[in-house]
């Protein structure tokens, strides 16, 4: 089982990547929260990943980070009717504080809000993972997690995101324009243009 993969980045779109390691082209399914964090292509690049066999084939699915693979996992293992491109798409629209906090709230509305999710899926989200995705997820860590986030490792979508919340948008309506932005333009967007998307400019 493949845990993670090292190797040169040699093809990079919105929600997948090739990694060509020791000679061989590895097809992995991302985020948008690790595609923007992902370096010019022929750059080395480490990604954490969640190998998920299957009847008809494999699938390889990176993460930039273990807790959006541990997030990830429990998405897939735990939530009845989230299978992995659902999960992805979760992932992509929100970040993972956002996620967690709305999960503890109970914020079925914003959960619905996912590609995918409707009302129900978002009410098993609640009731199956409100006991295990910890109190790292309470409203008061989002916008700090974020701050941290973009201080350690800044991309345009994390400047996008600043910009927004210093703009005075809520953090969770700033990272869901910049989720849908970078949807829309691609991991190749400046921050310039992903804040006029967001504002619908």
């Amino acid at each position: 089982m493949i845990v993670s993969l090292r190797g040169k980045l040699i093809e990079a779109g919105v929600l997948r990547v090739v990694i060509e390691s020791s000679g061989v082209g590895y097809e992995v399914n991302v985020p948008v929260t690790t595609a923007e964090r992902l370096p010019k292509l022929g750059a080395e690049v480490f990604l954490l990943i969640h190998h998920v066999f299957r009847e008809d084939g494999q699938a390889l699915y990176g993460f930039a980070i273990a807790e959006e693979r541990e997030f990830f996992k429990l998405l897939v293992e735990k939530v009845s009717g989230v299978g992995p491109k659902m999960a992805l798409n979760i992932l992509s629209r929100l970040a993972l504080p956002i996620l967690r906090d709305a999960i503890l709230r109970g914020d079925v509305a914003l959960l619905s809000q996912c590609p995918g999710i409707g009302k129900k899926t978002a009410e098993r989200l609640v009731m199956e993972l409100k006991d295990k995705v910890g109190l790292e997820g309470t409203a008061t860590t989002v916008v700090s997690t974020l701050a941290s986030a973009s201080a350690v490792a800044p991309t345009p979508a994390s400047d996008a995101l600043a910009a927004l919340i210093a703009l005075g948008f809520k953090p969770v309506d700033a990272d869901k324009g910049v989720r849908t932005a970078l949807t829309k333009l691609g991991a190749g967007a400046t921050a310039d243009q992903l804040v006029k998307a967001a504002l619908g400019r």
